[in-house]
Order: structure tokens, then sequence, then C-alpha cells
């Protein structure tokens, strides 16, 4: 992976005039109301990958499934007349919504089959004249004018390219009745590679861009907001994360902290701005020498599994673990790079970290900061980069309703044990 800076953010190749689309309810689907969608969670591999990369008493909610697998959490809908269903990654580090199509002589292996355009009655290549081809800002017009055409790359080096499309997108609301969402921009992939594994079958982008999930049903559910609340990692996979959007997703009641958001010239991450770390008693500056805090120096990102902070922050804080774990680390396992591992049946007992943003601190017990790769081991889940813009990631987030409120520009947090919500 490049730095964390540019985890999950397109590289930008031609500018566009960015303009709005906005999508149509289906009959079926009452006014401004909260949608809950279900996330899938499953095993990790050996090593943390690192691709940068949720009520109102009138309001109906929507559910779908979030999976998770290989650190990612996968979350579930249907695309298309008649319905498909699809596995993407959440990722909110990024913007795009895309899925692998048919034809796709360039794709990774899905398990799944992918999805065909010519099967779906809602089906609708977007042109490049129209407005909608100019909302992604790496769209290109194909030769003979006809297609809008895309590539969008990741920070893993992972990539799509494939044509932007309309379609209908299909929930299921929390009273069973399918939702559908016409009119969804896009990305039908036709040539797709990079670090994906087989159960992912693109990825679903919830940035706060004008191309992703929040950006275009926004106006529909009520405002630009949604919430998650991330099951461990290896929790139960019968119980299942969620995430909901718009009215009623507001993160509030006792213990809510917030923490603003920073507004940068990109406007897909999250950008929030962490003061320091502590372990036990000792507290770590995010700048050694304790100097002013750069506003935005993390975005939160549930596309990255581990906690990717400086060098410096990193060592320092490798160093008090060490000094407060009575365990001897695990020096003699290449399968398991760099990490700071433990040999251990269990989770660790301690020691409680915690990440101090502007105006919220949070609590992270060892089940958010060790995480167990392979059994019998467990491993510190943060990790380190040279760039001076950390990610925080979803191993992190979980047992926490995180509320992300575009249209106040904060971000909430509550602890929530969310195995139980």
């Amino acid at each position: 992976m490049t730095d964390p800076k540019t985890f999950h953010l397109c590289f930008i190749t031609i500018t566009f005039l960015i303009m709005f689309f906005l999508p149509h309810f289906s009959s079926m689907e009452a006014n401004n109301g909260r949608f809950s969608l279900k996330l899938i969670r499953k095993n990790t591999p050996h090593v943390f990958p690192r691709r940068d990369l949720m009520k109102s008493s009138n309001a109906k909610t929507t559910e779908a499934q979030i999976n998770a697998y290989l650190g990612q959490h996968l979350l579930e809908l249907s695309i298309g007349t008649p319905p498909v269903t699809i596995y993407g990654i959440a990722d909110t580090g990024s913007d795009l919504i895309w899925t692998q199509c048919v034809p796709c002589p360039n794709c990774y292996k899905q398990l799944n089959p992918l999805f065909d355009p010519r099967k779906s009655s809602t089906y609708n290549q977007v042109s490049c004249e129209s407005e909608q081809c100019h909302k992604l800002e790496t769209s290109v017009c194909s030769t003979n004018h006809k297609r809008c055409n895309y590539t969008y790359g990741y920070g893993d080096s992972s990539l799509t390219q494939g044509v932007i499309a309309q379609e209908t997108i299909t929930l299921i609301s929390n009273t069973g009745q399918p939702v559908s969402l016409r009119g969804i921009i896009f990305g039908c992939g036709h040539n797709d590679t990079g670090t994906f594994n087989d159960h992912e079958m693109g990825i679903i982008g919830l940035g706060g861009g004008p191309m992703s999930l929040i950006s275009q049903i926004g106006s529909l559910v009520g405002g630009k907001r949604f919430s998650q609340c991330l099951l461990p990692f290896k929790s139960d996979t019968k119980v299942s994360s969620k995430m909901s959007f718009g009215v009623g997703s507001e993160v509030l009641g006792q213990g809510v902290v917030s923490t603003p958001l920073v507004a940068k010239q990109d406007k897909t991450p999250y950008f929030v701005t962490l003061l320091g770390i502590s372990v036990g008693n000792t507290y770590l500056h995010f700048n050694s020498s304790a100097g002013s805090v750069a506003k935005g120096n993390m975005f939160i990102d549930s596309g990255t599994p581990p906690t990717i902070i400086p060098q410096q922050l990193y060592d320092s804080l490798v160093a008090l673990v060490k000094s407060q774990v009575a365990l001897k680390p695990i020096v003699d396992d290449p399968q398991l790079g760099n990490q700071l591992c433990y040999r251990t049946t269990k989770n660790l007992g301690g020691p409680i970290i915690k990440a101090h943003f502007e105006n919220a601190d949070l609590e992270l017990t060892p089940i958010q900061t060790f995480i167990p790769p392979k059994d019998g081991v467990f491993c510190l889940a943060f990790t380190n980069t040279s760039s001076d813009v950390g990610v925080y990631g979803n191993f992190a987030q979980s047992n926490y309703l995180i509320g992300f409120d575009l249209d106040r520009q904060v971000v909430s947090f509550k602890p929530m044990d969310c195995t139980k919500q």
C-alpha cells in the first residue's frame, strides 16, 4: 500500500465539473426514514490487509446484511431488475459504488456470479454528454463518445475499470419489505485487479464525495447522515453489524462524545484530529515534540482494518505496550512480519489504550486492540506509516455506535456492545 493519506482515494487523472443527481424512491417506500443494513464479518488472514478499504417514530428502516471476510465488512444489497444480490466492502474511505460485471475479461475471481447488465430491465448506461458522467472525476468518454468509462484506483494498487451506469438498488426494510432506489449511479466493472478476495464483489463507497451511497440517497432519507455499529473481530457470525442511514440514525444519549470533521480539499475521507494516544496512565502526543497538532491528521475508514499511525508514534506505542504485557513477543514467525504479537490462547487482559480525539476520548479494550490472525496468536491491531496522516481502522471502531453527520460536520461515538444491538 502507499501511504494511508491516499488509502481508498481515487487517483485523479481527468477533472470534470461535479454535478449532483437525485435518485428516486419506489412507491413502496414512505417519505424520509431510516435505512438499517446488516454487515457480515468472517475471519482475517495471517497479516493485516491494508486497503483503505448504521429513528424516528414514523420512519421505516431498511435492513440488509453486512458480512465480513478477511478483515472487511461486506454490505449486502441487491442491484438490477430482477434484483441480484451483491456483497461489497462497506468503505467510508472511498466514494464509488461498483461491482464486477459481465463481460469481465480481466477480473479477480469471485465465488458468486457476476452481475449481468443484459439481464436487467432497469440498467441504463450513462452517456458521455450526461451530467451523471461528470460526477466522477476519473470518468472519460469512449472513442465513439457513446459510453462513460471510468478508472478508479486505491492506495493498495487495487484498480477497477468499467462503465458508469444507472441502476435500481434494492434494500430490505425492517418490516421485511423490499425498498427500491432508482437511478443510483454505479460502476459496472469489466477490468478489476488488486488485493480483493473471492467473497468481495466490489466496493460500496460511503465517503463524503458526490458519488457515494450516502450522498446519493441523503436527500431522500432526511439528510446526509449515517451510523454504524461494527462487531469485534471474530464475533459470532450469526450476529450482524449494523449500518443505518438518514433520519433517526443520529447517535444520542448518555456517554456520547463528538469530534468535529475537518474540511479539506478532498471531500471523500472523514478527517478528524487525533491529539494523542495513552497506554494505561502514560500519554503519547501525536507529535513527539508535544507541539501543536495538525487538524485532520487522521481519517476514519471502515475499509481499513488496522489503525495506522506515524512511525514515531507507533514505535512509542509498541514500546509502552511491551512494557505492560508480561508475555514475550513473538520474534520467529515470518507470517507475522514485524507485527507485535503474543502466543496466547485467549486475548490479553490489557493494557487499556485510549484514543484522544479533539473533544472525544475513546477507551479501547483488548477486544479492539489485539486481533487473532491465527489460532494461539494475538497481535496489536496497529501498524505504522511514513505519512503524517493516519487511519482509524475498523478494528478500533468495533463496539462503538459511530455516527457520521455530514450536515453538522461531526462524528459521534457511543460505547456499545454491537453483538446485542
